[in-house]
C-alpha cells in the first residue's frame, strides 16, 4: 500500500475496502480511507518523504530486499545498497544498482558501480498491437469484470511477444510460434522393445554366442533357425522375425517358446512412433520439458518460440521494509520474497525485483523505463484513495486499461493494462493474500495472451460447503482437498494481511456468488 507522506507523520498501513474479505476489516478499511481521502490536500509535492527505515531521502536506508533485489527511488534515484545477481538481469539506467550517493535534487539517476548493461529486448512485430487509445481514464469504481471476462480480455487483447529461433530448452515457459515437425524417424531402425531373443522361424532355435547390446554394433543377420541375444533398444539383426521375451523362453541346449504363451514380437520397426514431416507439436503448444524430449527424439533442438515471459517485480511503499530491524510504522515485506517462484510456477522468469519508495512522480519513472520486461507486476497503491498512485500514472502514460478492477473479493482493486510499449501492467493489492490469490488467478491468462500458449484447461470440481462460503460477490478464498469424497472444502474466512491460511491449504477455490454446497468450482493450486 503506497502512501505519500511527510517524514514526521505516522505511516499506518490501510486496507483497500476490495481487498479485504471479513465484515469487521471491511468496515474498518471504510472508516479509514474516508479518514484518509478527507486529510489528503494536507500531503504536498514539496514535503520530505522518509525512506524505508523512517530516515530522510539520501541517508542510509533500508538497501535491498532479497536476491536479485534493489531499491529505488519512485523518481529514479537510487539508494545505498548493493547490486542484484546477475543471474536476473540487469537493470535500466533508471533503476540505480549498487551504492549511490545522497539523492540529488532532479529526477536522474546515479550509481557508483559503473555502466550497467541493458537488457536486449526483440521489437514487437508489426501488426500485433490492439491499437491504443490516446489518455484512457480509469473507468467508474462500479466497472468491476468478472474474473472469467478478466482473463479472457488478457488473453485476447494483449500484444503478441515478438517470435524468435532458439534452443528450446531456453525456452520453457514460452510457447511454439511454428508447428514443430520431425526430422527424423522413430525409432530409427528396427529394435527390441524387450529382454530376450531375436529369432527367424517358429523354433526351435539354435542360440548363437554374440549378443545384441543397446548402441552397440548389429548383430550379424539371422538364417532359419537361428536366435540371438538381445537387449531392450538394440537393434535387431536382418532376418529377424520376432523378438522373444526372457520370460517366455526356455533354453535346455536349444531355445523353446514356453506353451501357453503369447504369440507376439517384441520389435518396434523403424518410423513405428514417427516418420519425417509428422507434427509433434502445434504452435501455441508451450515448451515443457515434455516437449523439449519428444521434440529431441526426433532430431530438433531449435524452434521458432514466443518467450518466456520476462517479469519486473515493483513492492512499493515506504513502510515496507524487507530486512533488518523494523522501525515506527514500518511493516516486514512478506510477499516480495515469493513472488518470483510464484510467477516461475506459470512460466515467467523474474528479471529484478525493485522497492518504490514512495516520491511524487515514482510511477511515471517506473512505466518510462518499463521498456526491457514484458510484464511489470505492482504490489500496491491499486485502490481509490488520494495515495494510490499507480491508475493515475497509467492515464499519464496513456495505458491501455484492459482490467479496471476485479468483481472478487479479495482482489477488487487489481488493475490490469498495457502500456504503448506492450509491456504488460498487473497492479495487485498490497494486502498479501489479496496480491497472491489474484497473481495466481491471472498469470496464465497473461502468459496466454502474450504468447499465444493455448490456455490450460481449468481445474473444476465440488466445494462441499459452498453455503457457508459464497455470498453476493465472487470469493476466493483457500482450500484443502476432500480426500476420499473427492472435490474440495474451502475456509468461510480468511486474514488477507498474511498467507497464513494458505500454509496447510493445497491452493485457492473460486466461489461463485450465491453456490450452493456441492456446486462445481475452480481449483487453483498454489506453488509450494
Amino acid at each position: 500500500m503506497k502512501a505519500l507522506v511527510p517524514a514526521h507523520t505516522k505511516m499506518v498501513m490501510l486496507a483497500g475496502v476490495d481487498d479485504c474479505d471479513t465484515p469487521g476489516d471491511i468496515d474498518a478499511a471504510r472508516a479509514a480511507l474516508a479518514t484518509r481521502r478527507d486529510s489528503a490536500h494536507r500531503v504536498g509535492h514539496d514535503d520530505p518523504y522518509s525512506t524505508t527505515d523512517g530516515s530522510a531521502p539520501g541517508t542510509s536506508g533500508d538497501a535491498t530486499f532479497g536476491t536479485g533485489s534493489t531499491e529505488i527511488a519512485g523518481s529514479g534515484r537510487g539508494t545505498p545498497g548493493h547490486s542484484g545477481s546477475s543471474e536476473v538481469g540487469d537493470l535500466p539506467a533508471a533503476f540505480a544498482v549498487g551504492n549511490s550517493g545522497p539523492a540529488t535534487s532532479d529526477d536522474s539517476a546515479t550509481s557508483d558501480t559503473g555502466t550497467t548493461v541493458p537488457v536486449t529486448t526483440a521489437q514487437p512485430v508489426a501488426g500485433t498491437h490492439p491499437p491504443h487509445h490516446a489518455g484512457i481514464r480509469e473507468p467508474a469504481a462500479d466497472a468491476a469484470l468478472p474474473l472469467d471476462r478478466a482473463r479472457e480480455a488478457l488473453r485476447e487483447s494483449l500484444s503478441r511477444l515478438p517470435g524468435r529461433h532458439c534452443e528450446l530448452t531456453a525456452a520453457r515457459g514460452g510457447a511454439l510460434a511454428t508447428p514443430i515437425t520431425a526430422l527424423g524417424a522413430l525409432p530409427r531402425f528396427d529394435v527390441s522393445a524387450m529382454d530376450g531373443y531375436a529369432v527367424r522361424g517358429d523354433g526351435p532355435w539354435e542360440l548363437r554366442a554374440d549378443i545384441g547390446f543397446a548402441g552397440g554394433q548389429r548383430p550379424d543377420g539371422l538364417h532359419p533357425g537361428e536366435a540371438v541375444r538381445i537387449a531392450t533398444g538394440a537393434q535387431v539383426p536382418e532376418g529377424t522375425t520376432r523378438v522373444l521375451r526372457d520370460e517366455f523362453a526356455r533354453y535346455d541346449g536349444r531355445l523353446h517358446r514356453l506353451p501357453d504363451t503369447p504369440q507376439r514380437s517384441d520389435i518396434r520397426r523403424r518410423g513405428e512412433d514417427r516418420t519425417p514431416g509428422d507434427v509433434i507439436a502445434p504452435a501455441g503448444c508451450a515448451v515443457t520439458a515434455a516437449l523439449v524430449s519428444a521434440a529431441a527424439a526426433v532430431e530438433v533442438t531449435t524452434a521458432a518460440v514466443r518467450g518466456p515471459v520476462r517479469a519486473r517485480i515493483v513492492m512499493t511503499g515506504d513502510e515496507i521494509r524487507s530486512t533488518g530491524p523494523l522501525q515506527a510504522g514500518q511493516t516486514r515485506d512478506s510477499i516480495g520474497p515469493i513472488l518470483p517462484v510464484l510467477l516461475a510456477a506459470q512460466g515467467v522468469r523474474t528479471l529484478d525485483q525493485v522497492h518504490l519508495r514512495d516520491t511524487s512522480h515514482g510511477f511515471d519513472q517506473v512505466l518510462a523505463t518499463a521498456t526491457d520486461c514484458d510484464l511489470l507486476v505492482v504490489v500496491g497503491a491499486t485502490g481509490g484513495g488520494a495515495a494510490d498512485q499507480l491508475r493515475g500514472a497509467l492515464d499519464r502514460a496513456r495505458a491501455r486499461i484492459l482490467v479496471p478492477r476485479l468483481a472478487l473479493r479479495p482482489g477488487g482493486s487489481t488493475v490490469a493494462a498495457e502500456l504503448p510499449s506492450a509491456t504488460t501492467v498487473l497492479g495487485l493489492p498490497g494486502n498479501p493474500f489479496a496480491a497472491v490469490a489474484t497473481l495466481i488467478a491471472l498469470t496464465p491468462a497473461i502468459v496466454t495472451g502474450r504468447t499465444g500458449a493455448h490456455p490450460p484447461p481449468p481445474l473444476i470440481g465440488p466445494l462441499h460447503n459452498a453455503t457457508e462460503i459464497s455470498g453476493p460477490v465472487t470469493r476466493i478464498v483457500p482450500a484443502r482437498s476432500a480426500n476420499d469424497s473427492g472435490g474440495w472444502i474451502g475456509d468461510p474466512t480468511v486474514r488477507t494481511a498474511h498467507l497464513g491460511g494458505l500454509v496447510d491449504r493445497d491452493g485457492v477455490v473460486i466461489v461463485p456468488a450465491d453456490a450452493h454446497d456441492g456446486a462445481p468450482v475452480e481449483f487453483v493450486p498454489v506453488p509450494r
